[in-house]
Order: C-alpha cells, then sequence, then structure tokens
C-alpha cells in the first residue's frame, strides 16, 4: 500500500510508520502527531492514522498526563532486541569487562522498558560475597540507581509526570515513598550527572549509576554497578564514577560507530 505525500511522492506505509517510529525513539520528549508531521509532512488524517495504528500494535505509548506519544515496550523490546543480536553485544560485553577489571564489581548494563529497568547485560564481580539479579530481571525506577538515572533524563515537567504515576513502594527504611523526595534526589542525580542507591532497594546493597547517550544525545541506558555496603560505601560508588564515565565514551564508540 502506498500513499501520496504533500509533495506528491509515492511513498509506502510500512516506511512512513518506520520514520514516525524513528522520529519518536531519537526524541527525549514525548510528541504529538502534530510535532512528528513537522518532519515528514503528511496530510493531517494520515499521520493520525498511522500514530493510532502503531499505538495499536504497542509500538508508541500514550503519555498518561500529555497524551503524546513515546516509545512502547515492541519499540524497547525490539531496539534491544537488535543491540542483543548484532555484534554490538559482543563489544558491548567486552566493554563492561573492562569496567568491572577496573572497578571490580558487578557493572550492569540497564534499558527503561515498561514494567521497569531491565538488565539487559551484566559482568560479575569476582568476589564470593556478591549480590546477584539476573539479566532479564525488571527492577523499579523510583529505588534504583539506574531507574533514577533513566527519570532524570527526562524533561522535568515530563519527569515530574512520570514519578506522580509511579507507585512508590517502600522496599527499604530508605526508599522514596513521596514525589518531593524523590524529585530532589533527581535533581541532583542531574546536577552530578550520576545517580545512587543509597541502600533503597534492597538493605545492605550500593548501586552508582551513568547514563549512556546516543550521539544524538538521546538515552540510551544506563551503566550501573552494585555491591555490598561491606565494601562499596557511598563514599567508594562516588570514587568509581569517572571509571564509569570513561566506559559510557567506549561503549558509545562500540555502539555507534
Amino acid at each position: 500500500m502506498t500513499n501520496a505525500d504533500a509533495h506528491g511522492q509515492r511513498i509506502p506505509t510500512n516506511l512512513r510508520m518506520l520514520r514516525i517510529i524513528e522520529i519518536i525513539g531519537r526524541s527525549d520528549e514525548a510528541l504529538t502527531p502534530a510535532e512528528i508531521n513537522r518532519e515528514i509532512d503528511l496530510p493531517k488524517a494520515t499521520v493520525h492514522r498511522l500514530c493510532k495504528t502503531l499505538e495499536d500494535e504497542g509500538y508508541v505509548v500514550r503519555d498518561r498526563s500529555s497524551g503524546k506519544l513515546r516509545p512502547g515496550q515492541r519499540l524497547r523490546s525490539l531496539s534491544s532486541g537488535i543491540l542483543h543480536a548484532s555484534s554490538a553485544h559482543i563489544a558491548r560485553h567486552q566493554v563492561l569487562r573492562g569496567i568491572a577489571a577496573e572497578v571490580r564489581e558487578t557493572v550492569n548494563f540497564v534499558v527503561a522498558e515498561e514494567q521497569g529497568m531491565r538488565y539487559l547485560d551484566r559482568v560479575e564481580a569476582d568476589w564470593p560475597l556478591r549480590i546477584q539479579l539476573p539479566v532479564g530481571s525488571n527492577v523499579p525506577f523510583h529505588c534504583t540507581a539506574s531507574g533514577k538515572m533513566f527519570m532524570a533524563s527526562l524533561p522535568e515537567p515530563e519527569c515530574r509526570a512520570f514519578v506522580d504515576a509511579l507507585t512508590l513502594t517502600r522496599l527499604t527504611a530508605n526508599t522514596h515513598v513521596e514525589s518531593a523526595s524523590l524529585l530532589e534526589d533527581i535533581r541532583e542525580i542531574r546536577r552530578n550527572n550520576y545517580a545512587l542507591d543509597r541502600e533503597e532497594f534492597i538493605e545492605g546493597m550500593n548501586a552508582v549509576a551513568v547514563p549512556v547517550f546516543s550521539p544524538d544525545n538521546v538515552w540510551t541506558a544506563a551503566i550501573a554497578i552494585h555491591g555490598p555496603v561491606q565494601r562499596l560505601s557511598l563514599e567508594a560508588a562516588v570514587a568509581r564514577v569517572n571509571v564509569l564515565h570513561e566506559g559510557t565514551r567506549r561503549l558509545q564508540r562500540a555502539l555507534f560507530p
């Protein structure tokens, strides 16, 4: 099936939907169909129909507060699967191994999904005492270093709406259960460009995470390390931030050559 765009060109519908997916996927904020259409210049009814099809299929979802469109579960799974199946997976894992050798703690590559933050890849610490969270696990946004790092990547209005939509379940004595305290923590994360989990997810475990961005500055994932408090104090976690940031630069070169 093909249709003519505003310039009379015949473009297959599936290619138009791929273009919409590309626009939404690289944007750092949710978009309206009108905002999407500024780049592809289709008839208004057509872009609304294509967006509705992508929404029905789960590739995009509507933001609860604004009604704008953002990547959905199927799109996130697709992008994660491409990274996992390609040679980029091997390169990524090698970068994680290098980071693990320097920090001597478990290193995780974590992506955002509808169910929470997902551990897509990891290299375990070579210690008898370690905390194991299997690859494929989903963990909450509000009490993990990677989850808070993801929320810090959102524009402030979208972040506030995102936090308001969360159920802030208490998992430890340190878990944020009030939106105000969580938002203040997120603002500090933006200033520092790293996030700490201060025994907020698991009692006796600290963690630190830094962001991974694409070359066009779109948040892609987080690199995080975690360890028992007996070995990874908060001071020790912060001391490893520079190593993690250098790791993200190597990772960017590996994933986006």
